[in-house]
Formats: structure tokens, C-alpha cells, sequence
């Protein structure tokens, strides 16, 4: 186990840092930048590569409390069928653009709620995808889906165009949690998906679970886990609830006074990886568990992992475009946003196809110091050799990093001839850790595209 007083002492309890899915964070996008290099990057892309794709649906029937995801409520299909037309016409306009000899490796839709849309508009959105990007003989694809709204013919579409993972929220099946956060959703809707989504031969079915959330205990937390783990998903992620209501205005409807502490936050994250590891999943970076069979666990093991805006993957990928407003493509020259407002993202297709709002061109520095990031958030290590080899003009900055953490946190970090390691007791510190690395680099910045 974690020792409470050590990160108590290194600031975790009173940290306010990024996610770091990906360097730089989001927040250091700059504005009206997107599109004036988003064009030519997608040129560059090079011929013969790989890609992933991502495409983004923000509309819900419903707008839970807890969320803080770019969507908007819809009680019809009108403006989702609206907003599919422009989002094909982004497709399409993106694709001429990329060379043609090109695959793509891996698919993911995101939300927002993806199932809403009826089957006419997901073979739609399927046929303008898969008729645009042949697909590499290890393609992967897979969809977030929420089982209140799940119809079977939906998911049965899905997995005739090959949907083989699916990501199901939960959150916690708690009633006075699931009130309180606008999240109703039964343990017996859940299982009915689950089946269903077995029956449909989807060989990977992940949850995604929040801790923190109000009037969340332990008790509660650890019946909400003993009836997920019945269900026998193959990945389980465990995410800590923000509550910033500052950004996400839905966030006012929950009380900061039904909040669990950051002390008590930290005890059912713990509470939960005890149970999870008890039931047979590993541990895979800050966040996220998987059985031994899982693609994820195995990217793990191999050193294979890493990170991308959607979170940890095994996604092998140097390219990926978004589509979708407020959908972030990545390419070795940079990020690339899209206009987060579908008003703003609409108006921007019909001029030339392309929605890139904001932006960030990566330095060589940037690059280095994203390669440190992930050997942090991934590995929970600074491999300071390896890093020295891949960016030899920055082998005294990376020294002088090491350098500065370890005598920041020598309690929580083992020096070592190659470089750094978190102590298994302060494994929660990785976010920290990975903060400070970056928090000179990030100051600086890098040139708005």
C-alpha cells in the first residue's frame, strides 16, 4: 500500500496538475491557431502510414452532473442528423488531403453518447468512414456506449462493421449516488448490454468508473465493484472525479459539500485497486486494470504503452485524426483542435472542410520532454539513458531534470545509472512527479500554429 503521510508531505492531497494524457496539455493549445498548419500536416502524414481515427459525438439525452466531456442535450435526432452532415463533409475533406496510400489501424467513437444515433445514421456515419480508409489487417474498433441508451439494433449495427471493444460507462450503481450525479442506470440494464454485447461476438468489454463522487463511501464503492466484477469486463478504469464547476457549469447541481475529502478520495482509489488486484486484474499505469489476456495489460508488460487524448493505449499509431467538434488530431508536428461549439465547428467545415480552432507546434524540446511525460504516467519511470540516446541535444536538460526531481522527492524516488523511479508506496505521485518535469517547459511554451 501507498504511504499516506509521504504524500501528504510531497503536496498530492493539495496538487491541482493536468491529466497529462498527452504533452502538452490542452490548456496550452493556443487560440486561433488550428488551421494554419492543419492542412499541410495532414499532407505530411507519410505515405504508406498507419492512422488512428476518432470521431466525436456530443450530444446526450441526458447531461449528467458529474460530466465535465464537451456535449450538449438533444430529446430528437434533428440536430444530430444536422451535425452528421457536417461531420461527413469534415471526412471527406480531411481524407483528400491525406496521401492515398494509407490505412487505418484503429477506430474509436466518443462522446457525448455515440449510441444515440439510430441505425440509419450510424451505417451513415460506418459506410462514409470504412468506404474513405482501408483498414490494416490488426484493426481495432470500438465505441463508448452508454447501456440507458443502447438499443439492440444499434449494437448489432455495430458489430456488423466490426466493433470489437466496447466502453461502458458506469460511474457507480449507488441510487443516492446515481441521483445526485443525474446518472440513473441499473445494474440489470448494464448486464442486459453486457450480454448482448457478448452474444455479438465483441471479444473486449471495458468499464469506466469515477471515485470522489458525492456521498460515495468505501462500503458503497466496494458493492459497486463486487457487482461490476460479476460482469467479467476485460479492462476496468478508475478515474477521480473534478469538480469544476468554474468549466463545466452542469457541476453547480452537486454540492461541494457532499464531496468526499482528498484523503478520502485517496482511500477508495486504494480501496478500490485492492479489490480489483484480488479479483486477478494488474494494475496498468495511474488509472486503469486489465485481466492478463487484455491488449492493454500486454502493452504494459511489454513497455509497449503509452498515451494519446483518449487516455493509456496500446495504439501503435504516430497519426491521429479527429473528427468531430472540440476532437483533437495528433501528428508529429503538433496537436490540432477542433472548434469546440458545434455552431463554431459547422461554420468553420462549410468554409473549406477543415475545423482546426486551436493549436500547438511541437519542438524538438516539447518532444523530448513528451517522451520524459510518458516514461512517467506510463512506466512510472524516467529512463534517462534511453532518453539521452533519442534527444542527444538535450542530454543536460534531462540530466539537470533528474537532477531537480530527485532532490525534490528523494523520498519518493530510487536513483539509479539509468535514471529514475517512483517507489511502488509513492505511485500516486506520478502526476505530480510529471508536473514538475514539465512545469519549466510548459512555462515557456512553444509557437502557436
Amino acid at each position: 500500500m501507498e504511504n499516506e503521510a509521504l504524500l501528504e508531505a510531497y503536496g498530492l492531497f493539495r496538487a491541482k496538475v493536468p491529466r497529462f494524457t498527452s504533452y502538452p496539455p490542452a490548456n496550452r493549445f493556443q487560440l486561433d491557431g488550428g488551421r494554419r498548419h492543419q492542412a499541410n500536416w495532414l499532407r505530411n502524414v507519410p505515405d504508406g502510414a498507419s492512422i488512428s481515427v476518432y470521431a466525436h459525438i456530443p450530444f446526450c439525452r441526458r447531461l449528467c452532473y458529474f460530466c465535465a466531456c464537451r456535449t450538449q442535450g438533444t430529446k430528437t435526432l434533428k440536430p444530430v442528423r444536422s451535425y452528421l452532415d457536417t461531420l461527413i463533409a469534415e471526412i471527406i475533406a480531411v481524407r483528400h488531403l491525406l496521401p492515398r496510400d494509407l490505412k487505418m489501424a484503429r477506430l474509436h467513437f466518443g462522446g457525448g453518447t455515440p449510441t444515440l444515433l439510430d441505425t440509419e445514421l450510424m451505417n451513415q456515419l460506418c459506410e462514409t468512414l470504412f468506404s474513405h480508409f482501408a483498414t490494416t489487417p490488426d484493426f481495432e474498433f470500438s465505441v463508448e456506449i452508454d447501456p440507458t441508451e443502447a438499443p439492440a439494433a444499434t449494437l448489432e449495427t455495430l458489430a456488423d462493421w466490426r466493433m470489437g471493444r466496447a466502453s461502458i460507462g458506469i460511474q457507480d450503481f449507488a441510487p443516492k449516488v446515481q441521483e445526485t450525479i443525474g446518472r440513473e442506470q441499473s445494474f440489470d440494464q448494464t448486464k442486459s448490454v453486457v450480454d448482448a454485447l457478448r452474444a455479438l461476438g465483441v471479444q473486449s468489454v471495458n468499464f469506466d468508473l469515477v471515485y470522489g463522487l458525492p456521498h460515495q463511501t468505501e462500503a458503497s464503492l466496494q458493492a459497486t465493484l463486487e457487482q461490476v466484477l460479476s460482469l467479467h469486463p476485460d479492462r476496468l478504469a478508475l478515474y477521480g472525479y473534478a469538480h469544476v464547476p468554474q468549466m463545466s457549469k452542469r457541476q453547480v447541481l452537486i454540492s461541494a459539500d457532499d464531496l468526499p475529502g482528498a484523503r478520502a478520495r485517496f482511500r477508495l482509489a486504494q480501496a478500490a485497486r485492492a479489490q480489483f488486484e484480488a479479483a486477478g486484474y494488474r494494475a496498468i499505469g495511474i488509472d486503469h486494470f486489465g485481466l492478463a489476456s487484455d491488449s492493454l495489460t500486454q502493452a504494459a508488460a511489454s513497455g509497449a504503452l503509452r498515451r494519446n487524448f483518449q487516455g493509456y493505449t496500446d495504439d501503435p499509431c504516430e497519426t491521429l485524426v479527429g473528427f468531430g467538434a472540440s476532437a483533437i488530431s495528433e501528428f508529429r508536428e503538433g496537436y490540432v483542435q477542433n472548434a469546440v461549439a458545434t455552431a463554431g465547428y459547422t461554420d468553420r467545415v462549410r468554409i473549406d472542410g477543415l475545423a482546426g480552432h486551436r493549436g500547438y507546434r511541437m519542438s524538438a524540446a516539447d518532444r523530448m520532454m513528451s517522451d520524459l511525460v510518458q516514461g512517467v504516467m506510463c512506466r512510472g519511470e524516467i529512463d534517462q539513458v534511453a532518453l539521452r540516446a533519442a534527444h542527444p541535444a538535450f542530454g543536460r536538460e534531462i540530466d539537470d531534470t533528474v537532477t531537480r526531481l530527485y532532490l525534490t522527492y528523494p523520498d519518493a524516488l530510487v536513483l539509479s545509472e539509468t535514471g529514475l523511479t517512483i517507489r511502488p508506496e509513492a505511485a500516486s505521485l506520478a502526476r505530480v512527479i510529471a508536473a514538475a518535469a514539465a512545469s519549466e517547459r510548459t512555462t515557456q511554451g512553444s509557437m502557436a500554429i
